[in-house]
């Protein structure tokens, strides 16, 4: 018979009543989120707290606990808190503190934001590191909202003279020739993520003072053809719905001084049926070039709420079996 698992016991202090009821959360709903999260159990009486669980488990739970306890101090926590939480302190990480690497920060008008979890932290600096930069993964994963923060940073430090925010401008089911106004009024509810990230970094006036000057340029790919760009800050945004050719076009146009961040979900391709992605086709062309990075996230990498991170695993296991299932059938 196995022996019965010793719970791992320890004691928060100093104990502050309103700080522990922030810790815990509205019917100990942070417990619960993390007791689920984490599948341990987490028993407690005031400020001691007994976890029940792997051993390596229930010691990087303790660390986390630590932490969210020091929050509590200046910071009200939520559901939400705990669970960005969680995605920064990943488990593994967490339980073996020791071999964490030096974590980077970036630097904006509007405050410093610091990439949550090991992947987000690589991607960042696979960007300040290399010239060409691929973030491939699915929704929720921080590629876009990173990419504009390092090319926020890099302005900031003078590193760069502009920024290009560039999409294709593919339909999503929708067809643009219904959508009213003229060509860039069309085309600018497909930039809006790119358009919130600057105004949430920047704020609202800077950023169309800057747009105004063309430090800022944000603009359909169609419109790179011909230039090359130098000392610049270059994010391709949904890079999925480039095909071979303007793929091509685009990493061509880069120029001395210049940063470039394509990222992409190859899950949501919204070309013709037929046509072959862009991302997908240069993953496997330029996956060995020195000088360029990819950084492929996963579902566990998702930081928006926790059923988006569910709802595309579960898209993953549907695909998985529909791709298994002509197999089986031949």
């Amino acid at each position: 018979m196995n022996a019965p698992i010793e719970p791992h016991r320890f004691i928060l202090e100093p104990f502050e009543a309103h700080r522990f009821a922030n810790l815990c959360g509205q019917f100990d709903e942070h417990l619960r989120l993390i007791e689920q999260r984490l599948s341990i159990q987490i028993r407690n009486r005031g400020n001691q707290f007994e976890l029940v669980g792997e051993p390596k488990t229930t010691s990087a739970a303790e660390q986390l606990l630590r932490r969210l306890y020091r929050e509590t101090k200046a910071t009200e926590l939520s559901p939400e808190t705990v669970h960005l939480y969680l995605q920064e302190s990943a488990v593994e990480h967490i339980a073996n503190p020791a071999v964490n690497e030096v974590s980077v920060s970036l630097r904006t008008r509007k405050g410093k934001i610091t990439p949550r979890g090991a992947n987000q932290q690589r991607y960042v600096k696979e960007i300040l590191a290399n010239d060409i930069n691929f973030g491939v993964g699915p929704a929720g994963t921080g590629k876009t909202y990173l990419a504009v923060a390092c090319a926020v940073d890099a302005l900031e430090r003078e590193q760069v003279r502009r920024i290009l925010l560039v999409r294709p401008a593919v339909e999503a089911g929708e067809k643009l020739g219904f959508l009213p106004g003229d060509l860039s009024q069309k085309i600018d509810p497909y930039l809006r993520p790119l358009y919130d990230a600057l105004y949430e970094m920047l704020g609202f006036e800077h950023v169309a003072k800057l747009i105004e000057r063309q430090v800022i340029e944000i603009a359909p790919l169609a419109y790179m053809r011909g230039r090359t760009l130098n000392n610049s800050f270059i994010i391709l945004d949904e890079s999925q719905n480039t095909t071979l050719e303007q793929m091509k076009m685009f990493l061509t146009r880069i120029g001395f001084g210049s940063t470039a961040v394509i990222t992409g979900d190859i899950t949501q391709v919204d070309l013709p049926r037929g046509t072959k992605s862009g991302l997908t086709h240069v993953i496997d062309v330029l996956k060995d070039v020195q000088g360029i990075s990819f950084t492929h996230f996963q579902s566990k990498d998702v930081v928006r709420h926790p059923l988006v991170q569910r709802i595309v695993e579960a898209y993953d296991r549907f695909e998985s079996r529909q791709a298994e299932a002509p197999a089986r059938d031949a």
